[in-house]
């Protein structure tokens, strides 16, 4: 019997069909955006047409009808009816929104009143909104933001799988903790500058950003060299040495909210690290101190919005801390980006079953996809 042996491609035939093939993605998305335009065009000319005619923007049977055909044109060609339901929402809304064609109100910034205990973090007129760049990874910038990771650098192994698992989902920062603040002497402190060394080169190898809390002011300056952003924890929100020390590091600075923090004392925390010349402040609401015993903490979103009409800086939310139950997180995570924030901060680990702290609320890694899964759906619709 006669037997051939398969002979792989080389290399540089390899990377010719590939870049073949990526050319004509690249030829289709711009048809895509071309044939969009031209949709655009005519859902104006059919908004006028409605008005002259003094007919309603809205035809429910025509809208109803045209989605099913759509529907199962799709199921001809392969592609599933959510996608087709997808597309047919966003098409509908742009529609709706061409013939409609209602000016936004224009925004009216003023200064709120008495903040002069946070002049820097405040709104003024003239003063746009900061966008914090950390790595690739812009907060602020109008991207919803998801920061993972574990809650504790255990070992090479869990944080190389944590890594993984957070960039295959589209994360751009990695989270972990080397030096860990806990309530009791008796629980896992961290691995240290150790941890923090593992942290960096997991993310680093991965072209990931590393964001990592610092708790002592003589270690601000070390933590820097290996890590991207500097967190400060909800325990030291107030600790005035430790901010000034991470402000002059000159990383951009992820301040935690006080578990029983006023929303104005929590800015003027932010003053501090702002008043050393270093603009890169990310504020992050994590769940406030309450009579409530369900939850770990009560997280206080009405507080994204009102720093909305207070400050320029960005806010990101924690609901890993304010639920206590990785079941809760998901919800959470959608009214976070409903009510404005620019991003979370969430924990995850890929084996809870074996992490070393906060188990109950590490989300697995197929928890952590179907989040940003959905996010990333929500973020194509508005």
């Amino acid at each position: 019997m006669n037997t051939q042996t398969l002979t792989p491609p080389a290399a540089g035939d390899d990377l010719l069909v590939l870049g073949t093939l990526r050319a004509a993605i690249d030829h289709i998305d711009h048809e895509l955006l071309q044939l969009l335009a031209r949709r655009n065009d005519v859902a104006r000319d059919i908004g006028l047409a409605k008005r002259v005619a003094a007919r309603p923007v809205f035809d429910a049977t025509r809208e109803r009808d045209h989605a099913r055909t759509l529907i199962a044109a799709a199921r001809k060609l392969g592609l599933g009816d959510g996608l087709a339901r997808q597309l047919m929402q966003l098409l509908v809304r742009g529609s709706f929104a061409h013939q409609l064609e209602a000016e936004p109100e224009p925004a009216v910034v003023e200064a709120p009143a008495d903040s002069d205990s946070f002049r820097l973090a405040r709104c003024e007129p003239g003063r746009p909104r900061t966008v914090v760049h950390v790595g690739s990874a812009r907060i602020g910038a109008g991207l919803f933001e998801v920061i993972a990771g574990p809650c504790a650098v255990e070992t090479p192994d869990q944080i190389g799988q944590a890594a993984d698992h957070a960039r295959a989902c589209g994360v751009r920062i990695v989270r972990g903790g080397a030096f860990k603040p806990r309530t009791s002497p008796y629980e896992f402190q961290g691995l240290g500058l150790e941890g923090l060394k593992l942290l960096a080169e997991a993310a680093h190898a991965r072209d990931m950003a590393v964001v990592t809390e610092v708790t002592d002011p003589a270690d601000a300056a070390e933590v820097a060299r290996h890590a991207d952003m500097l967190q400060i924890g909800a325990r030291n929100m107030q600790n005035v040495p430790l901010l000034r020390a991470c402000a002059r590091t000159g990383r951009p600075v992820l301040l935690k909210r006080g578990a029983s923090a006023t929303i104005r004392e929590w800015l003027c925390a932010a003053e501090y690290v702002l008043i050393e010349g270093n603009p890169n402040v990310v504020l992050c609401e994590r769940g406030i101190r309450t009579f409530e015993r369900e939850t770990r903490n009560t997280l206080d979103l009405s507080s994204v919005v009102a720093l909305r009409g207070l400050t320029h800086l960005p806010v990101i939310v924690d609901p890993s801390h304010a639920a206590g139950r990785h079941e809760w997180i998901a919800p959470l995570c959608r009214a976070a980006h409903a009510c404005g924030a620019d991003g979370l901060i969430i924990e995850m680990h890929p084996c809870r079953e074996l992490a070393m702290c906060d188990k109950r609320q590490a989300l697995s890694p197929g928890q952590l996809r179907a989040i940003t899964d959905e996010l990333q759906n929500v973020q194509v619709v508005r």
